[in-house]
């Protein structure tokens, strides 16, 4: 029973995604909801994406400075730092804190409208819940992925610059000329196109979940806590299937 149930909720969740790029194309659209929705992501996630993107940044500045220390390649330790900044940090870091800040918020309000019966009161006036409420709530984290991730980006790399340069006597020349030599456009595009899918992912789970509630305050706390901890796993399964295709489709510069 329990592999059969599983097998149920993924294909719901999947189905609720589909259904909320099919509904993002029909009008009327909720642009006034969509972006309070935005807002409000927004204003939850930037300060801790921040607080997170600074010591992670030197995190791997200091760790990457060490290492390429003892392989004596100190003139690449600035272009190993801002990739795995940009290709993997940001992106991650950027669904981690939407997903327990703004994702946890938008289950929980949907969850509270689910234990109310105001869905199946939409849905019996002839309303779309997907279309109404759901679509300009993965939109909104979607955007929300796309800004952060720039914001995480930079703040990571300015981070591990001052903290490679400051505390382990890195030349700042030499920071610099590594990233420009080994860094292409296209490490900047996988970056965004991580947070795309990562924000869409935080999204439609956040509100799956919040749409499939159990009764009572405890379901919506239940349900607050699922969509966290699916969001994490979905995060790092995709993370590894997009830096495999990328790794593999795109030729690394100076290869």
């Amino acid at each position: 029973m329990l592999p059969a149930r599983a097998l149920d909720a993924t294909g719901n969740l999947f189905a609720l995604g589909l259904d909320t790029i099919r509904a993002a194309f029909r009008r009327p659209f909720s642009w006034v909801e969509l972006m309070q929705q935005f807002w409000f992501v927004v204003s939850v996630s930037w300060v801790p994406a921040m607080l997170i993107s600074i010591p992670l940044g030197a995190v791997i500045a200091l760790q990457l400075g060490t290492l390429t220390k003892q392989i004596g390649a100190e003139s690449f330790t600035g272009a190993a730092s801002v990739l795995a900044v940009v290709q993997q940090a940001a992106p991650m870091v950027t669904t981690l804190v939407i997903a327990g800040a703004g994702g946890a918020a938008i289950c929980a309000e949907m969850g509270s409208r689910t234990i109310r019966d105001e869905i199946d009161a939409m849905k019996v006036m002839g309303l779309d819940p997907v279309q109404r409420l759901v679509v300009p709530r993965v939109i909104a984290c979607v955007m929300a992925a796309i800004l952060l991730n720039g914001l995480v980006s930079v703040v990571g790399v300015l981070g591990g610059y001052f903290f490679n340069v400051i505390l382990q006597g890195g030349t700042p020349g030499a920071y610099l000329a590594s990233f420009t030599a080994l860094a292409q456009i296209s490490d900047l595009w996988i970056g965004e196109i991580k947070a795309i899918v990562f924000g869409f992912l935080a999204g439609v789970v956040a509100c799956y979940r919040g749409l499939n509630t159990a009764p009572g305050p405890k379901g919506v706390g239940d349900s607050v806590n699922q969509s966290v901890v699916i969001t994490f796993l979905m995060l790092f399964f995709v993370n590894f299937v997009l830096t495999a295709l990328y790794l593999t489709l795109v030729p690394m510069k100076g290869a």
